[in-house]
């Protein structure tokens, strides 16, 4: 219990806190969810500079990517989504 109140931010009563955690996550809204695969594909074009100019490449390497979610690893305990690749990194 006691590891549960520090991680409670201090600008956050304890009932704020309660509330969070009832009420779970808020929903990713659409703008969110563009922006988040804007970014992602971008990273994408920078690790493979062969998939710039080749979309359904592009796309398809999105596709295969895997999200591993870390719970507690985001800001105020919120689950942290990392991203895999598929297979092995040379």
């Amino acid at each position: 219990m006691a590891a549960v109140l520090r991680s409670v931010r201090q600008d956050m009563n304890i009932f704020e806190f309660i509330r969070s955690r009832l009420q779970g996550e808020e929903p990713l809204r659409p703008l969110e969810r563009v922006l988040a695969k804007r970014w992602v594909k971008d990273r994408l074009k920078r690790m493979y500079p062969e998939l710039r100019h080749d979309p359904r490449a592009l796309e398809a390497m999105y596709q295969s990517l895997t999200l591993e979610p870390r719970v507690g690893g985001g800001e105020g305990g919120a689950v942290l989504f990392e991203i895999v690749l598929p297979g092995k990194i040379e």
